[in-house]
């Protein structure tokens, strides 16, 4: 599949998958602070991985991350719904800490 046309779903799949997650998601355990920073698509559409911030406690971060991994299927139809793709990659959500990482680097570099 053409790189420009991968670019194109997988803004399209952030895009998505933020709305649900934030909007259709009632799940206590998800931390309200979560948010899709990235998401990869594989080629052949597959796979995707699914980049998850979430600014808030580690037992948050752990039970979020957690809840989305048991509702794949009901995101998948979700994400089905709304997008026409041919095949529904099957979403694995990694916990995203580049946005935490940085903010503890700039903290560190004020004191300094």
């Amino acid at each position: 599949m053409h790189k420009d046309r991968i670019s194109v779903i997988q803004s399209e799949f952030k895009r998505v998958l933020s709305d649900i997650i934030k909007n259709e998601m009632k799940d206590p355990r998800i931390s309200e602070m979560a948010s899709v920073t990235h998401v990869e698509l594989s080629r052949d559409l597959k796979y995707a991985k699914a980049y998850i911030s979430v600014y808030d406690t580690e037992k948050f971060k752990k039970s979020t991350i957690e809840t989305l991994t048991h509702a794949e299927h009901f995101i998948k139809n979700e994400v089905g719904a709304r997008m026409r793709l041919r095949r529904l990659p099957e979403i694995r959500f990694i916990l995203d800490t580049s946005i935490e990482y940085s903010s503890r680097i700039s903290e560190l570099l004020k004191k300094v």
